[in-house]
């Protein structure tokens, strides 16, 4: 559904923020994508939205080129920012305003996300709270069920309680022609709902591996000393002993850690890269 080759990106004809970038994803699946700050992730979601145009390269989405902005592509895709900028108006008037421009909206499950919210209704958009917002940007861009849905730092501004109900209606919503990307800092919050990790760095998508195949190969594990341990690549300080990254030369089934899987990778790259190559 996203086909990007050799794709190429900076602001001002300055150095590249991407460079040379491959990836290609289905529909199915919620990606995960990491990255440094500055590593480029939001210029990534601009491109494949087509609110930024790659300096070389190509970028494809659902067939179509993002950089035309022909209408049938925006029917089909949806940005979710980190920042998000509302006009003083009402929930529903919102709606009327923007929702007839995606064909597949469906305003039932739009009041549904914001029930299960807690959002009254009839709120105005400007009297709410930045969180509160955030939420009904959420329940907007679930309800359009466009085929690509882009979102960037979701979580910001949501309390732990709403950052649980996020996992749960974004785990519920995706369909077999959908594909979401979210993009996020807050890595704990995606442990229990991607299905692929994507590691932005070096300009480039260094790690793009399903949960499933990552924990195949490394096990994360709680141990009290590091010689329980044949093969650490990677150990942080923890409550009581160490959490550690290792190979999993055993074949032991464990839960992966997106926050310390990523500083493994940052850290340890070359010994975990190769652990896929």
């Amino acid at each position: 559904m996203i086909n990007i080759e050799n794709l190429t990106f900076g602001y001002h004809k300055k150095q590249a923020v991407l460079e040379n970038l491959d990836l290609h994803l289905k529909p199915g699946h919620i990606y995960g994508l990491l990255g440094r700050n500055g590593a480029g992730k939001s210029s990534l979601l601009h491109n494949i939205c087509g609110l930024l145009f790659p300096d070389a390269g190509t970028c494809q989405v659902a067939g179509k080129n993002p950089a035309d902005r022909s209408p049938e592509f925006l029917q089909q895709v949806f940005l979710l920012p980190e920042e998000i900028y509302l006009p003083n108006v009402s929930i529903k008037s919102y709606l009327d305003i923007y929702a007839p421009f995606y064909p597949e909206f469906n305003r039932d499950l739009f009041f549904q996300f914001l029930t299960e919210f807690e959002i009254p209704v009839e709120n105005k958009l400007q009297s709410m709270s930045y969180g509160q917002k955030k939420k009904v940007m959420i329940s907007f861009a679930l309800a359009t069920q466009a085929k690509v849905l882009l979102m960037d730092e979701p979580t910001n501004g949501l309390d732990i309680p709403s950052k649980r109900q996020f996992r749960k209606i974004i785990a519920g919503i995706i369909k077999e022609d959908q594909l979401i990307i979210i993009s996020t800092h807050q890595v704990k919050d995606l442990d229990s709902l991607i299905d692929f990790v994507l590691i932005l760095e070096d300009k480039k998508i260094i790690l793009h591996q399903p949960v499933d195949h990552i924990t195949e190969k490394l096990s994360f594990k709680q141990v009290m000393s590091l010689d329980e341990i044949a093969t650490p690549i990677y150990s942080e300080g923890a409550l009581k002993g160490y959490a550690v990254v290792a190979i999993n030369n055993k074949q032991e089934h464990s839960r992966l850690d997106m926050e310390m899987f990523f500083n493994a990778v940052l850290t340890e790259k070359q010994q975990i890269l190769s652990q896929f190559n």
